[in-house]
């Protein structure tokens, strides 16, 4: 599940409890934006042609080839077509299955029921020439009261070359979150569940992959795409400075004093309304300990895949999944666990997770969703402290385990984007409603924390409304 920078593997020491607690309640996860109108109206194509029901992210063939290729192509008509500006505006509903407990209820919130005005984004999006172009976006959280420089993906220069008698794009993209330049919707920064809000609860640990490194980071790779079907990217990511992070609004979250290699590899096959897809990710990274000195080191390893039927667009079908699996080495945060409990714990862990998804939609306006997630590892005293451990309840791993399972369904409703929609392509709505059930969280099914939650305490039923224009 997509999570907050400060969760998971890096709560770690004897600031567990209130990492932990952040990671459960206050999530920030890489904020998501969709199908952009400055794009519709640059390419002059309606949303559905690049986007699968009609709002986004996840993306045709189309708009994959309109993404690897720098945001660039072009065919609007008007003063419309130059402007690359676009907003968007979040709201929801959302019950948990157990209100919060009186110590982790989020500020100027209820303990349940709450209504919330989850963000407010403005977009700077489109293509410069035929060789440049990027998204940049801008949000503001009435959550924590923030304003920061969200999801940017930056085109600085792509071409097409000939080799071997095919096309041959060559690109660059300088980036702020790992995933968020990639074209499948399979992987975490565009992968599915598209909406999520501050106010649900998320089990505790996540890898590296799954968003640890949201918005913080600065990282430059270059890509290349043969003949439409096979992708190669390679490039790394380094932590943003204090004063960097600060004026952007981006601090918190691990660090790292060293470069994070970033690998990724994709082949899609395309063959009348169908397409699929494999590919590969690696992402490596030694992280400051919260406490002392050294550095742990992670390494995530991702197989993900996917399929789309498009038909003619009134019946629409799609599934995509994503297996992580995460070698941890805790070679710091194990030694100051020691000093600290007078143990002698080993420092070699793992963690693995599992996310798919199938959706279908008819004629691009009426949407299903179902999800199944999972997460499974080493017991593991260091990373996942139980409930007694923390002297906190509602945040505790039942037998220091990381392990959780559940599934969500959820259902859609988006009545614009079509090539004959009202006042096309700047209205834009999506109605949604999402169930999210927990069989295990954090270690267990029943008092995880060992204060008496269960993991289907944590539920969640979200009700949203999402414009953008």
């Amino acid at each position: 599940m997509l999570r907050s920078p400060s969760s998971g593997p890096r709560a770690i020491g004897l600031g567990t409890a209130v990492l932990v607690i952040a990671a459960a309640v206050l999530l920030v996860p890489q904020r998501p934006a969709q199908a952009v109108p400055a794009f519709a109206t640059q390419t002059g194509l309606a949303c559905t042609a690049c986007h699968v029901g009609a709002f986004g992210p996840q993306l045709t063939p189309l708009g994959r080839a309109f993404k690897i290729t720098g945001y660039t192509q072009r065919g609007g008509e008007g003063l419309a077509s130059e402007i690359p500006f676009s907003a968007m505006a979040m709201g929801s509903f959302t019950n948990v299955g157990k209100s919060y407990p009186a110590d982790a209820v989020p500020q100027h919130y209820n303990n349940n029921n709450n209504v919330s005005l989850d963000q407010v984004s403005g977009f700077v999006a489109g293509g410069i020439g035929s060789h440049t172009g990027g998204f940049i976006q801008f949000t503001y959280s009435d959550f924590d009261n923030t304003f920061v420089l969200d999801n940017t993906d930056l085109r600085p220069y792509v071409t097409t070359v000939q080799a071997f008698g095919n096309d041959l794009v060559l690109g660059m993209s300088v980036n702020n979150n790992p995933t968020v330049q990639d074209p499948y919707n399979s992987t975490f920064a565009w992968g599915y569940p598209f909406y999520t809000n501050q106010l649900e609860i998320m089990p505790g640990a996540a890898t590296l992959l799954s968003g640890a490194f949201a918005g913080n980071v600065i990282g430059a790779t270059g890509y290349a795409w043969y003949n439409q079907h096979l992708y190669v990217e390679a490039g790394a990511y380094g932590a943003q400075s204090p004063w960097l992070s600060t004026r952007l609004g981006t601090e918190g979250g691990p660090a790292s004093n060293n470069l994070m290699p970033y690998v990724r590899a994709a082949y899609e096959w395309d063959w009348d309304v169908n397409a699929a897809w494999v590919g590969g990710t690696m992402l490596h990274a030694n992280i400051n300990p919260q406490f002392g000195t050294g550095q742990d080191s992670y390494t995530d390893y991702a197989i993900d895949g996917g399929y789309q039927f498009l038909g003619t667009g009134h019946n629409i079908v799609t599934v995509q999944g994503i297996f992580v699996h995460e070698n941890e080495n805790l070679t710091a945060s194990a030694a100051n666990y020691n000093a600290s409990n007078g143990t002698s714990l080993g420092s070699n862990y793992g963690l693995n997770t599992i996310n798919v998804s199938a959706q279908y939609w008819y004629d691009n306006t009426y949407g299903v969703v179902l999800s199944w997630f999972a997460g499974f590892g080493s017991n593991n005293p260091i990373s996942y402290q139980t409930g007694y451990q923390l002297g906190a309840d509602f945040a505790g791993f039942a037998n220091n385990s990381p392990n959780y399972n559940g599934f969500s369904i959820e259902a859609d409703w988006v009545p614009f984007g079509k090539d004959d929609s009202l006042w096309r392509p700047w209205l834009n709505l999506k109605v949604g409603a999402q169930y999210m059930y927990y069989a295990d969280y954090n270690g267990a099914s029943s008092n995880y924390d060992g204060y008496g939650r269960n993991a289907s305490n944590n539920n969640v039923f979200l009700l949203y409304l999402w414009t953008i224009f």
